[in-house]
């Protein structure tokens, strides 16, 4: 059984935004002729160009089969979260997307879970869309930016999303977006090769030594690509903690290494030493299997890493493939075989 934690979905179709709003700036789909593939516009210019398996659930599937995945738990791409915009127009785009999410999971109830978006630059509106997500359409969590506009993750304004997040049971996916892409970072893919691994460590700092989960110690919370370079730089972190607490402790009194068991990183380093360091650090009850489908980046054998690695036991690849997501999504084993 493997069930991947992250992976991007879009609807097929929705509403022209800037019609609907009376402003651009939205992404837009504009499909091909043959339907094989589309093109993601942002105001006529091109974002990117992307697969039907980023919209087909059927498409998804038989890549799902011919490499194994049992389940995945679909959340957007990042670029459709639209923190920028309006608050209630990111609410009503919220509620098109995670509606076209549930209708996903309703189709196919045993090959895919949900992990829904929300407006997150207007937490008073996101509390009602997290109550509508997990009570009415049954959803596992939500998958979130690495910051909200000009809020990091430890922001005060956050906490009552935090709350609720707590009181729901709520899956927490934080995936790393909007990244420095001009100046130094315009050559090498560098807004994605190095800009979301520090987006990722950011926002994990900002978590831990704001004291979001000693406020929140329920919360369940996952970073994708292996939670950037956090793992690999957690002893300069903790070492900056100890000696500069003018600085790093102004928030928390404790230290980061308090919280490893607490937090979860997808396992998405493409190697097979960093893999077996990010179990050393994390624990391997705390690493999830994530592939970044269907896009470059990603593993394109979702779980290959994992089972192909000599160093890990039965066991613990059992733990990566799908037992830590059945945990930390609320989902049971018995409902997908």
């Amino acid at each position: 059984m493997k069930i991947d934690i992250h992976n991007h979905i879009l609807p097929k179709d929705w509403p022209n935004l800037k019609d609907r709003y009376g402003y651009g700036g939205f992404i837009q789909l504009q499909h091909t002729c043959d339907g094989k593939t589309a093109k993601m516009l942002k105001d006529d210019e091109l974002f990117r160009v992307i697969n039907a398996n980023c919209w087909s659930a059927e498409e998804r599937m038989k890549d799902m089969d011919a490499t194994g995945v049992t389940v995945q738990a679909l959340s957007t791409v990042p670029v459709m979260f639209n923190y920028w915009a309006k608050p209630e127009h990111t609410l009503d785009f919220s509620k098109i997307i995670n509606d076209d999410l549930a209708s996903t999971v309703k189709q196919y109830p045993k090959r895919f879970a949900a992990l829904g978006t929300l407006p997150m630059q207007a937490p008073e509106l996101a509390l009602g869309e997290m109550e509508r997500c997990m009570k009415d359409l049954k959803f596992s969590g939500f998958e979130i930016g690495s910051h909200i506009n000009d809020w990091n993750l430890d922001a005060q304004e956050l906490r009552p999303f935090w709350k609720k997040a707590e009181e729901l049971d709520a899956a927490i996916f934080v995936h790393p977006w909007d990244m420095q892409l001009g100046g130094r970072y315009k050559k090498y893919w560098l807004p994605w090769l190095v800009g979301m691994p520090a987006e990722t460590t950011l926002a994990i700092q900002c978590i831990l030594f704001g004291g979001v989960l000693e406020d929140f110690p329920k919360l369940k919370i996952c970073f994708g690509h292996g939670g950037g370079s956090f793992p690999y730089t957690l002893g300069r972190i903790e070492h900056g903690f100890n000696v500069r607490p003018d600085l790093c402790a102004t928030e928390n009194k404790f230290g980061p290494r308090k919280y490893i068991g607490n937090i979860f990183t997808d396992s998405l380093v493409h190697d097979a030493n960093a893999l077996k360091f990010l179990l050393d650090v994390m624990g391997e009850d705390n690493v999830i299997l994530g592939s970044d489908y269907p896009f470059p980046l990603g593993e394109h054998h979702p779980g290959k890493l994992i089972e192909s690695t000599k160093s890990l036991n039965s066991e613990t690849k059992e733990k990566v493939l799908f037992r830590n997501a059945l945990r930390f999504l609320n989902l049971n084993e018995k409902d997908y075989v």
